[in-house]
């Protein structure tokens, strides 16, 4: 069943932003200092940014960590938004942090990984937030289930927040990756699909966990067409409290936008463009009703598997001969040129759907 369309305001009505893409939110990973925060507010107002972030409390993994200087930051927050003329933005994670932000004038908030996985932190923000008029952007949640984060979503719509929008920082991994997040694209392209209506907001600098890899992160959200971006910003990293890897000076972030990445049209009105499209387009639905007929003739054969397996009392997995199977395809696959890890999860995905063809075959009693 699709999910119905959230009431939504668009971003550019929120007053925060204006086109063209990136809308951008930059600042430091934490206020520090009434010094740090001037500072890099100043840097960033002058490279244009309109909307400037730093984080007031830190959920941090290990207790004795930096947690963040509490309200006091958002004083500092004000008198930057008072001097240069900037939107404040900050992470809330309970009822009093939200109680604060709208005391001290706060413009946008948005809930970290860890909240949104969390039901009742969302319903307790959503209900402190009732009434008001005040921007709220969803981080996902720190595993990767779609479901809690469109649920953190419809909890805070519900509230009747209509500036609602979504922030992809990636999901938490087991496996060593390059980055520290794994992006796992698929699931922010996925819950774009399912509510193209949500301003979509990547952060690169959590995604990446180091300043090497965030032009990438950067340029590839801008070219799935998301409208955002939210970077760690630092008048001197080095010197950080927390996460310094990954936060660029305000000089960095302005050679970023300006000279590094490429914003790409969503659409165009050029004949040559909508005639060549449209013919591309066309071979793909071709295509996509051939794997159709036959990811449906293969599962036919798999049934008839699954009664021949049952007349003669053979149980269902054989993993021997998927093992070879899947050996098998991913070979096949790199001569066409396709990824491993891509061939691993379709062919996956069609063996578990005819582990459960074959098994409510056996289970049907005669």
């Amino acid at each position: 069943m699709a999910d119905k369309k959230l009431d939504i305001v668009p971003l550019y009505e929120w007053g925060l932003f204006t086109e063209p893409r990136p809308s951008v939110v930059a600042g430091p990973c934490s206020a520090e200092s009434e010094e740090q925060v001037m500072m890099t507010a100043k840097g960033l107002k002058e490279l244009g940014i309109n909307v400037f972030r730093a984080g007031i409390w830190k959920p941090r993994t290990h207790p004795g960590s930096f947690e963040g200087v509490g309200a006091d930051g958002l004083k500092w927050m004000q008198k930057a938004k008072k001097e240069y003329g900037l939107k404040i933005a900050t992470e809330v994670a309970s009822e009093r942090h939200v109680f604060e932000c709208l005391k001290h004038g706060v413009d946008l908030v948005w809930l970290g990984a860890r909240t949104t996985a969390n039901p009742f932190l969302v319903q307790e923000i959503a209900d402190a937030l009732k009434d008001t008029d005040i921007p709220v952007l969803v981080k996902n949640p720190v595993n990767a289930d779609l479901d809690l984060w469109v649920g953190a979503l419809e909890r805070l719509n519900r509230a009747g927040i209509r500036k609602l929008g979504v922030i992809h920082r990636g999901f938490s991994t087991f496996e060593k990756i390059q980055y520290r997040n794994d992006p796992q694209w698929q699931v922010a392209v996925e819950l774009r699909s399912r509510h193209p209506e949500l301003p979509f907001f990547v952060d690169p600098s959590h995604l990446a966990g180091c300043k090497e890899y965030i032009c990438e992160i950067s340029q590839r959200s801008l070219d799935l067409g998301f409208e955002g971006l939210m970077i760690e910003s630092h008048c001197n990293p080095s010197v950080a409290l927390s996460d310094a890897k990954q936060q660029l000076t305000p000089d960095e972030l302005s050679d970023l936008l300006y000279n590094q990445l490429v914003v790409k049209d969503k659409d165009s009105d050029a004949p040559e463009w909508k005639e060549n499209i449209d013919q591309l387009r066309a071979k793909i639905d071709i295509l996509d009703e051939n794997i159709l007929y036959t990811l449906g003739a293969r599962m036919k054969v798999s049934k008839q598997i699954g009664e021949y397996k049952k007349s003669n009392n053979i149980a269902i997995l054989q993993t021997s001969r998927w093992d070879k199977v899947l050996s098998k395809v991913v070979e096949k696959g790199s001569d066409y040129g396709l990824n491993e890890k891509f061939i691993k999860a379709v062919f996956t995905a069609i063996h578990e759907a005819s582990v459960e063809v074959q098994n409510e075959i056996i289970s049907k009693k005669n």
